[in-house]
């Protein structure tokens, strides 16, 4: 069913600017990000928040390369608010970008907004040519 009156909200659009041509990784607009107030920080929890559905382009190829993103972070007084970061992640649809670079800029953007105690961004690449690639990225709050 096509919904034809339907209204995409800012942060869709802003996430959306990437269809149709190639972009680079600066490009990617963070103001999609948006947060929450954690009202429990003397609280310590671990937030893991994981998604099959990230894509990317590979820069030599310009074909999709697919992954499983987990966050996994330790938040101090914010919490990111889960739609916003759906369409963060959307953004790098269209950008080329190797993967190694691709969890770093998550990780850099996400400590950015959040300011966690802790944070980890791995990265499950699908197959290219019989090789997987895994990659993680940690900060701790100094």
């Amino acid at each position: 069913m096509v919904y034809k009156n339907r209204k995409s909200s800012p942060a869709e659009e802003k996430a959306k600017k990437t269809a149709g041509r190639v972009f680079e990784p600066e490009e990617i607009d963070t103001t999609i990000l948006k947060i929450i107030p954690y009202e429990y920080p003397e609280s310590r929890i671990t937030s893991e928040l994981t998604t099959d559905e990230f894509t990317c382009l590979c820069p030599f190829s310009g074909l999709p390369d697919f992954a499983r993103i987990t966050i996994r972070y330790i938040p101090a007084k914010k919490l990111i608010e889960l739609k916003s970061l759906k369409y963060y992640l959307y953004a790098f649809r269209n950008v080329r970008i190797y993967n190694e670079h691709a969890v770093n800029k998550i990780l850099k953007d996400l400590v950015e907004v959040l300011d966690p105690r802790e944070m980890e961004i791995t990265g499950e690449f699908t197959s290219r040519g019989g090789i997987t690639n895994k990659v993680s990225k940690k900060y701790l709050k100094a």
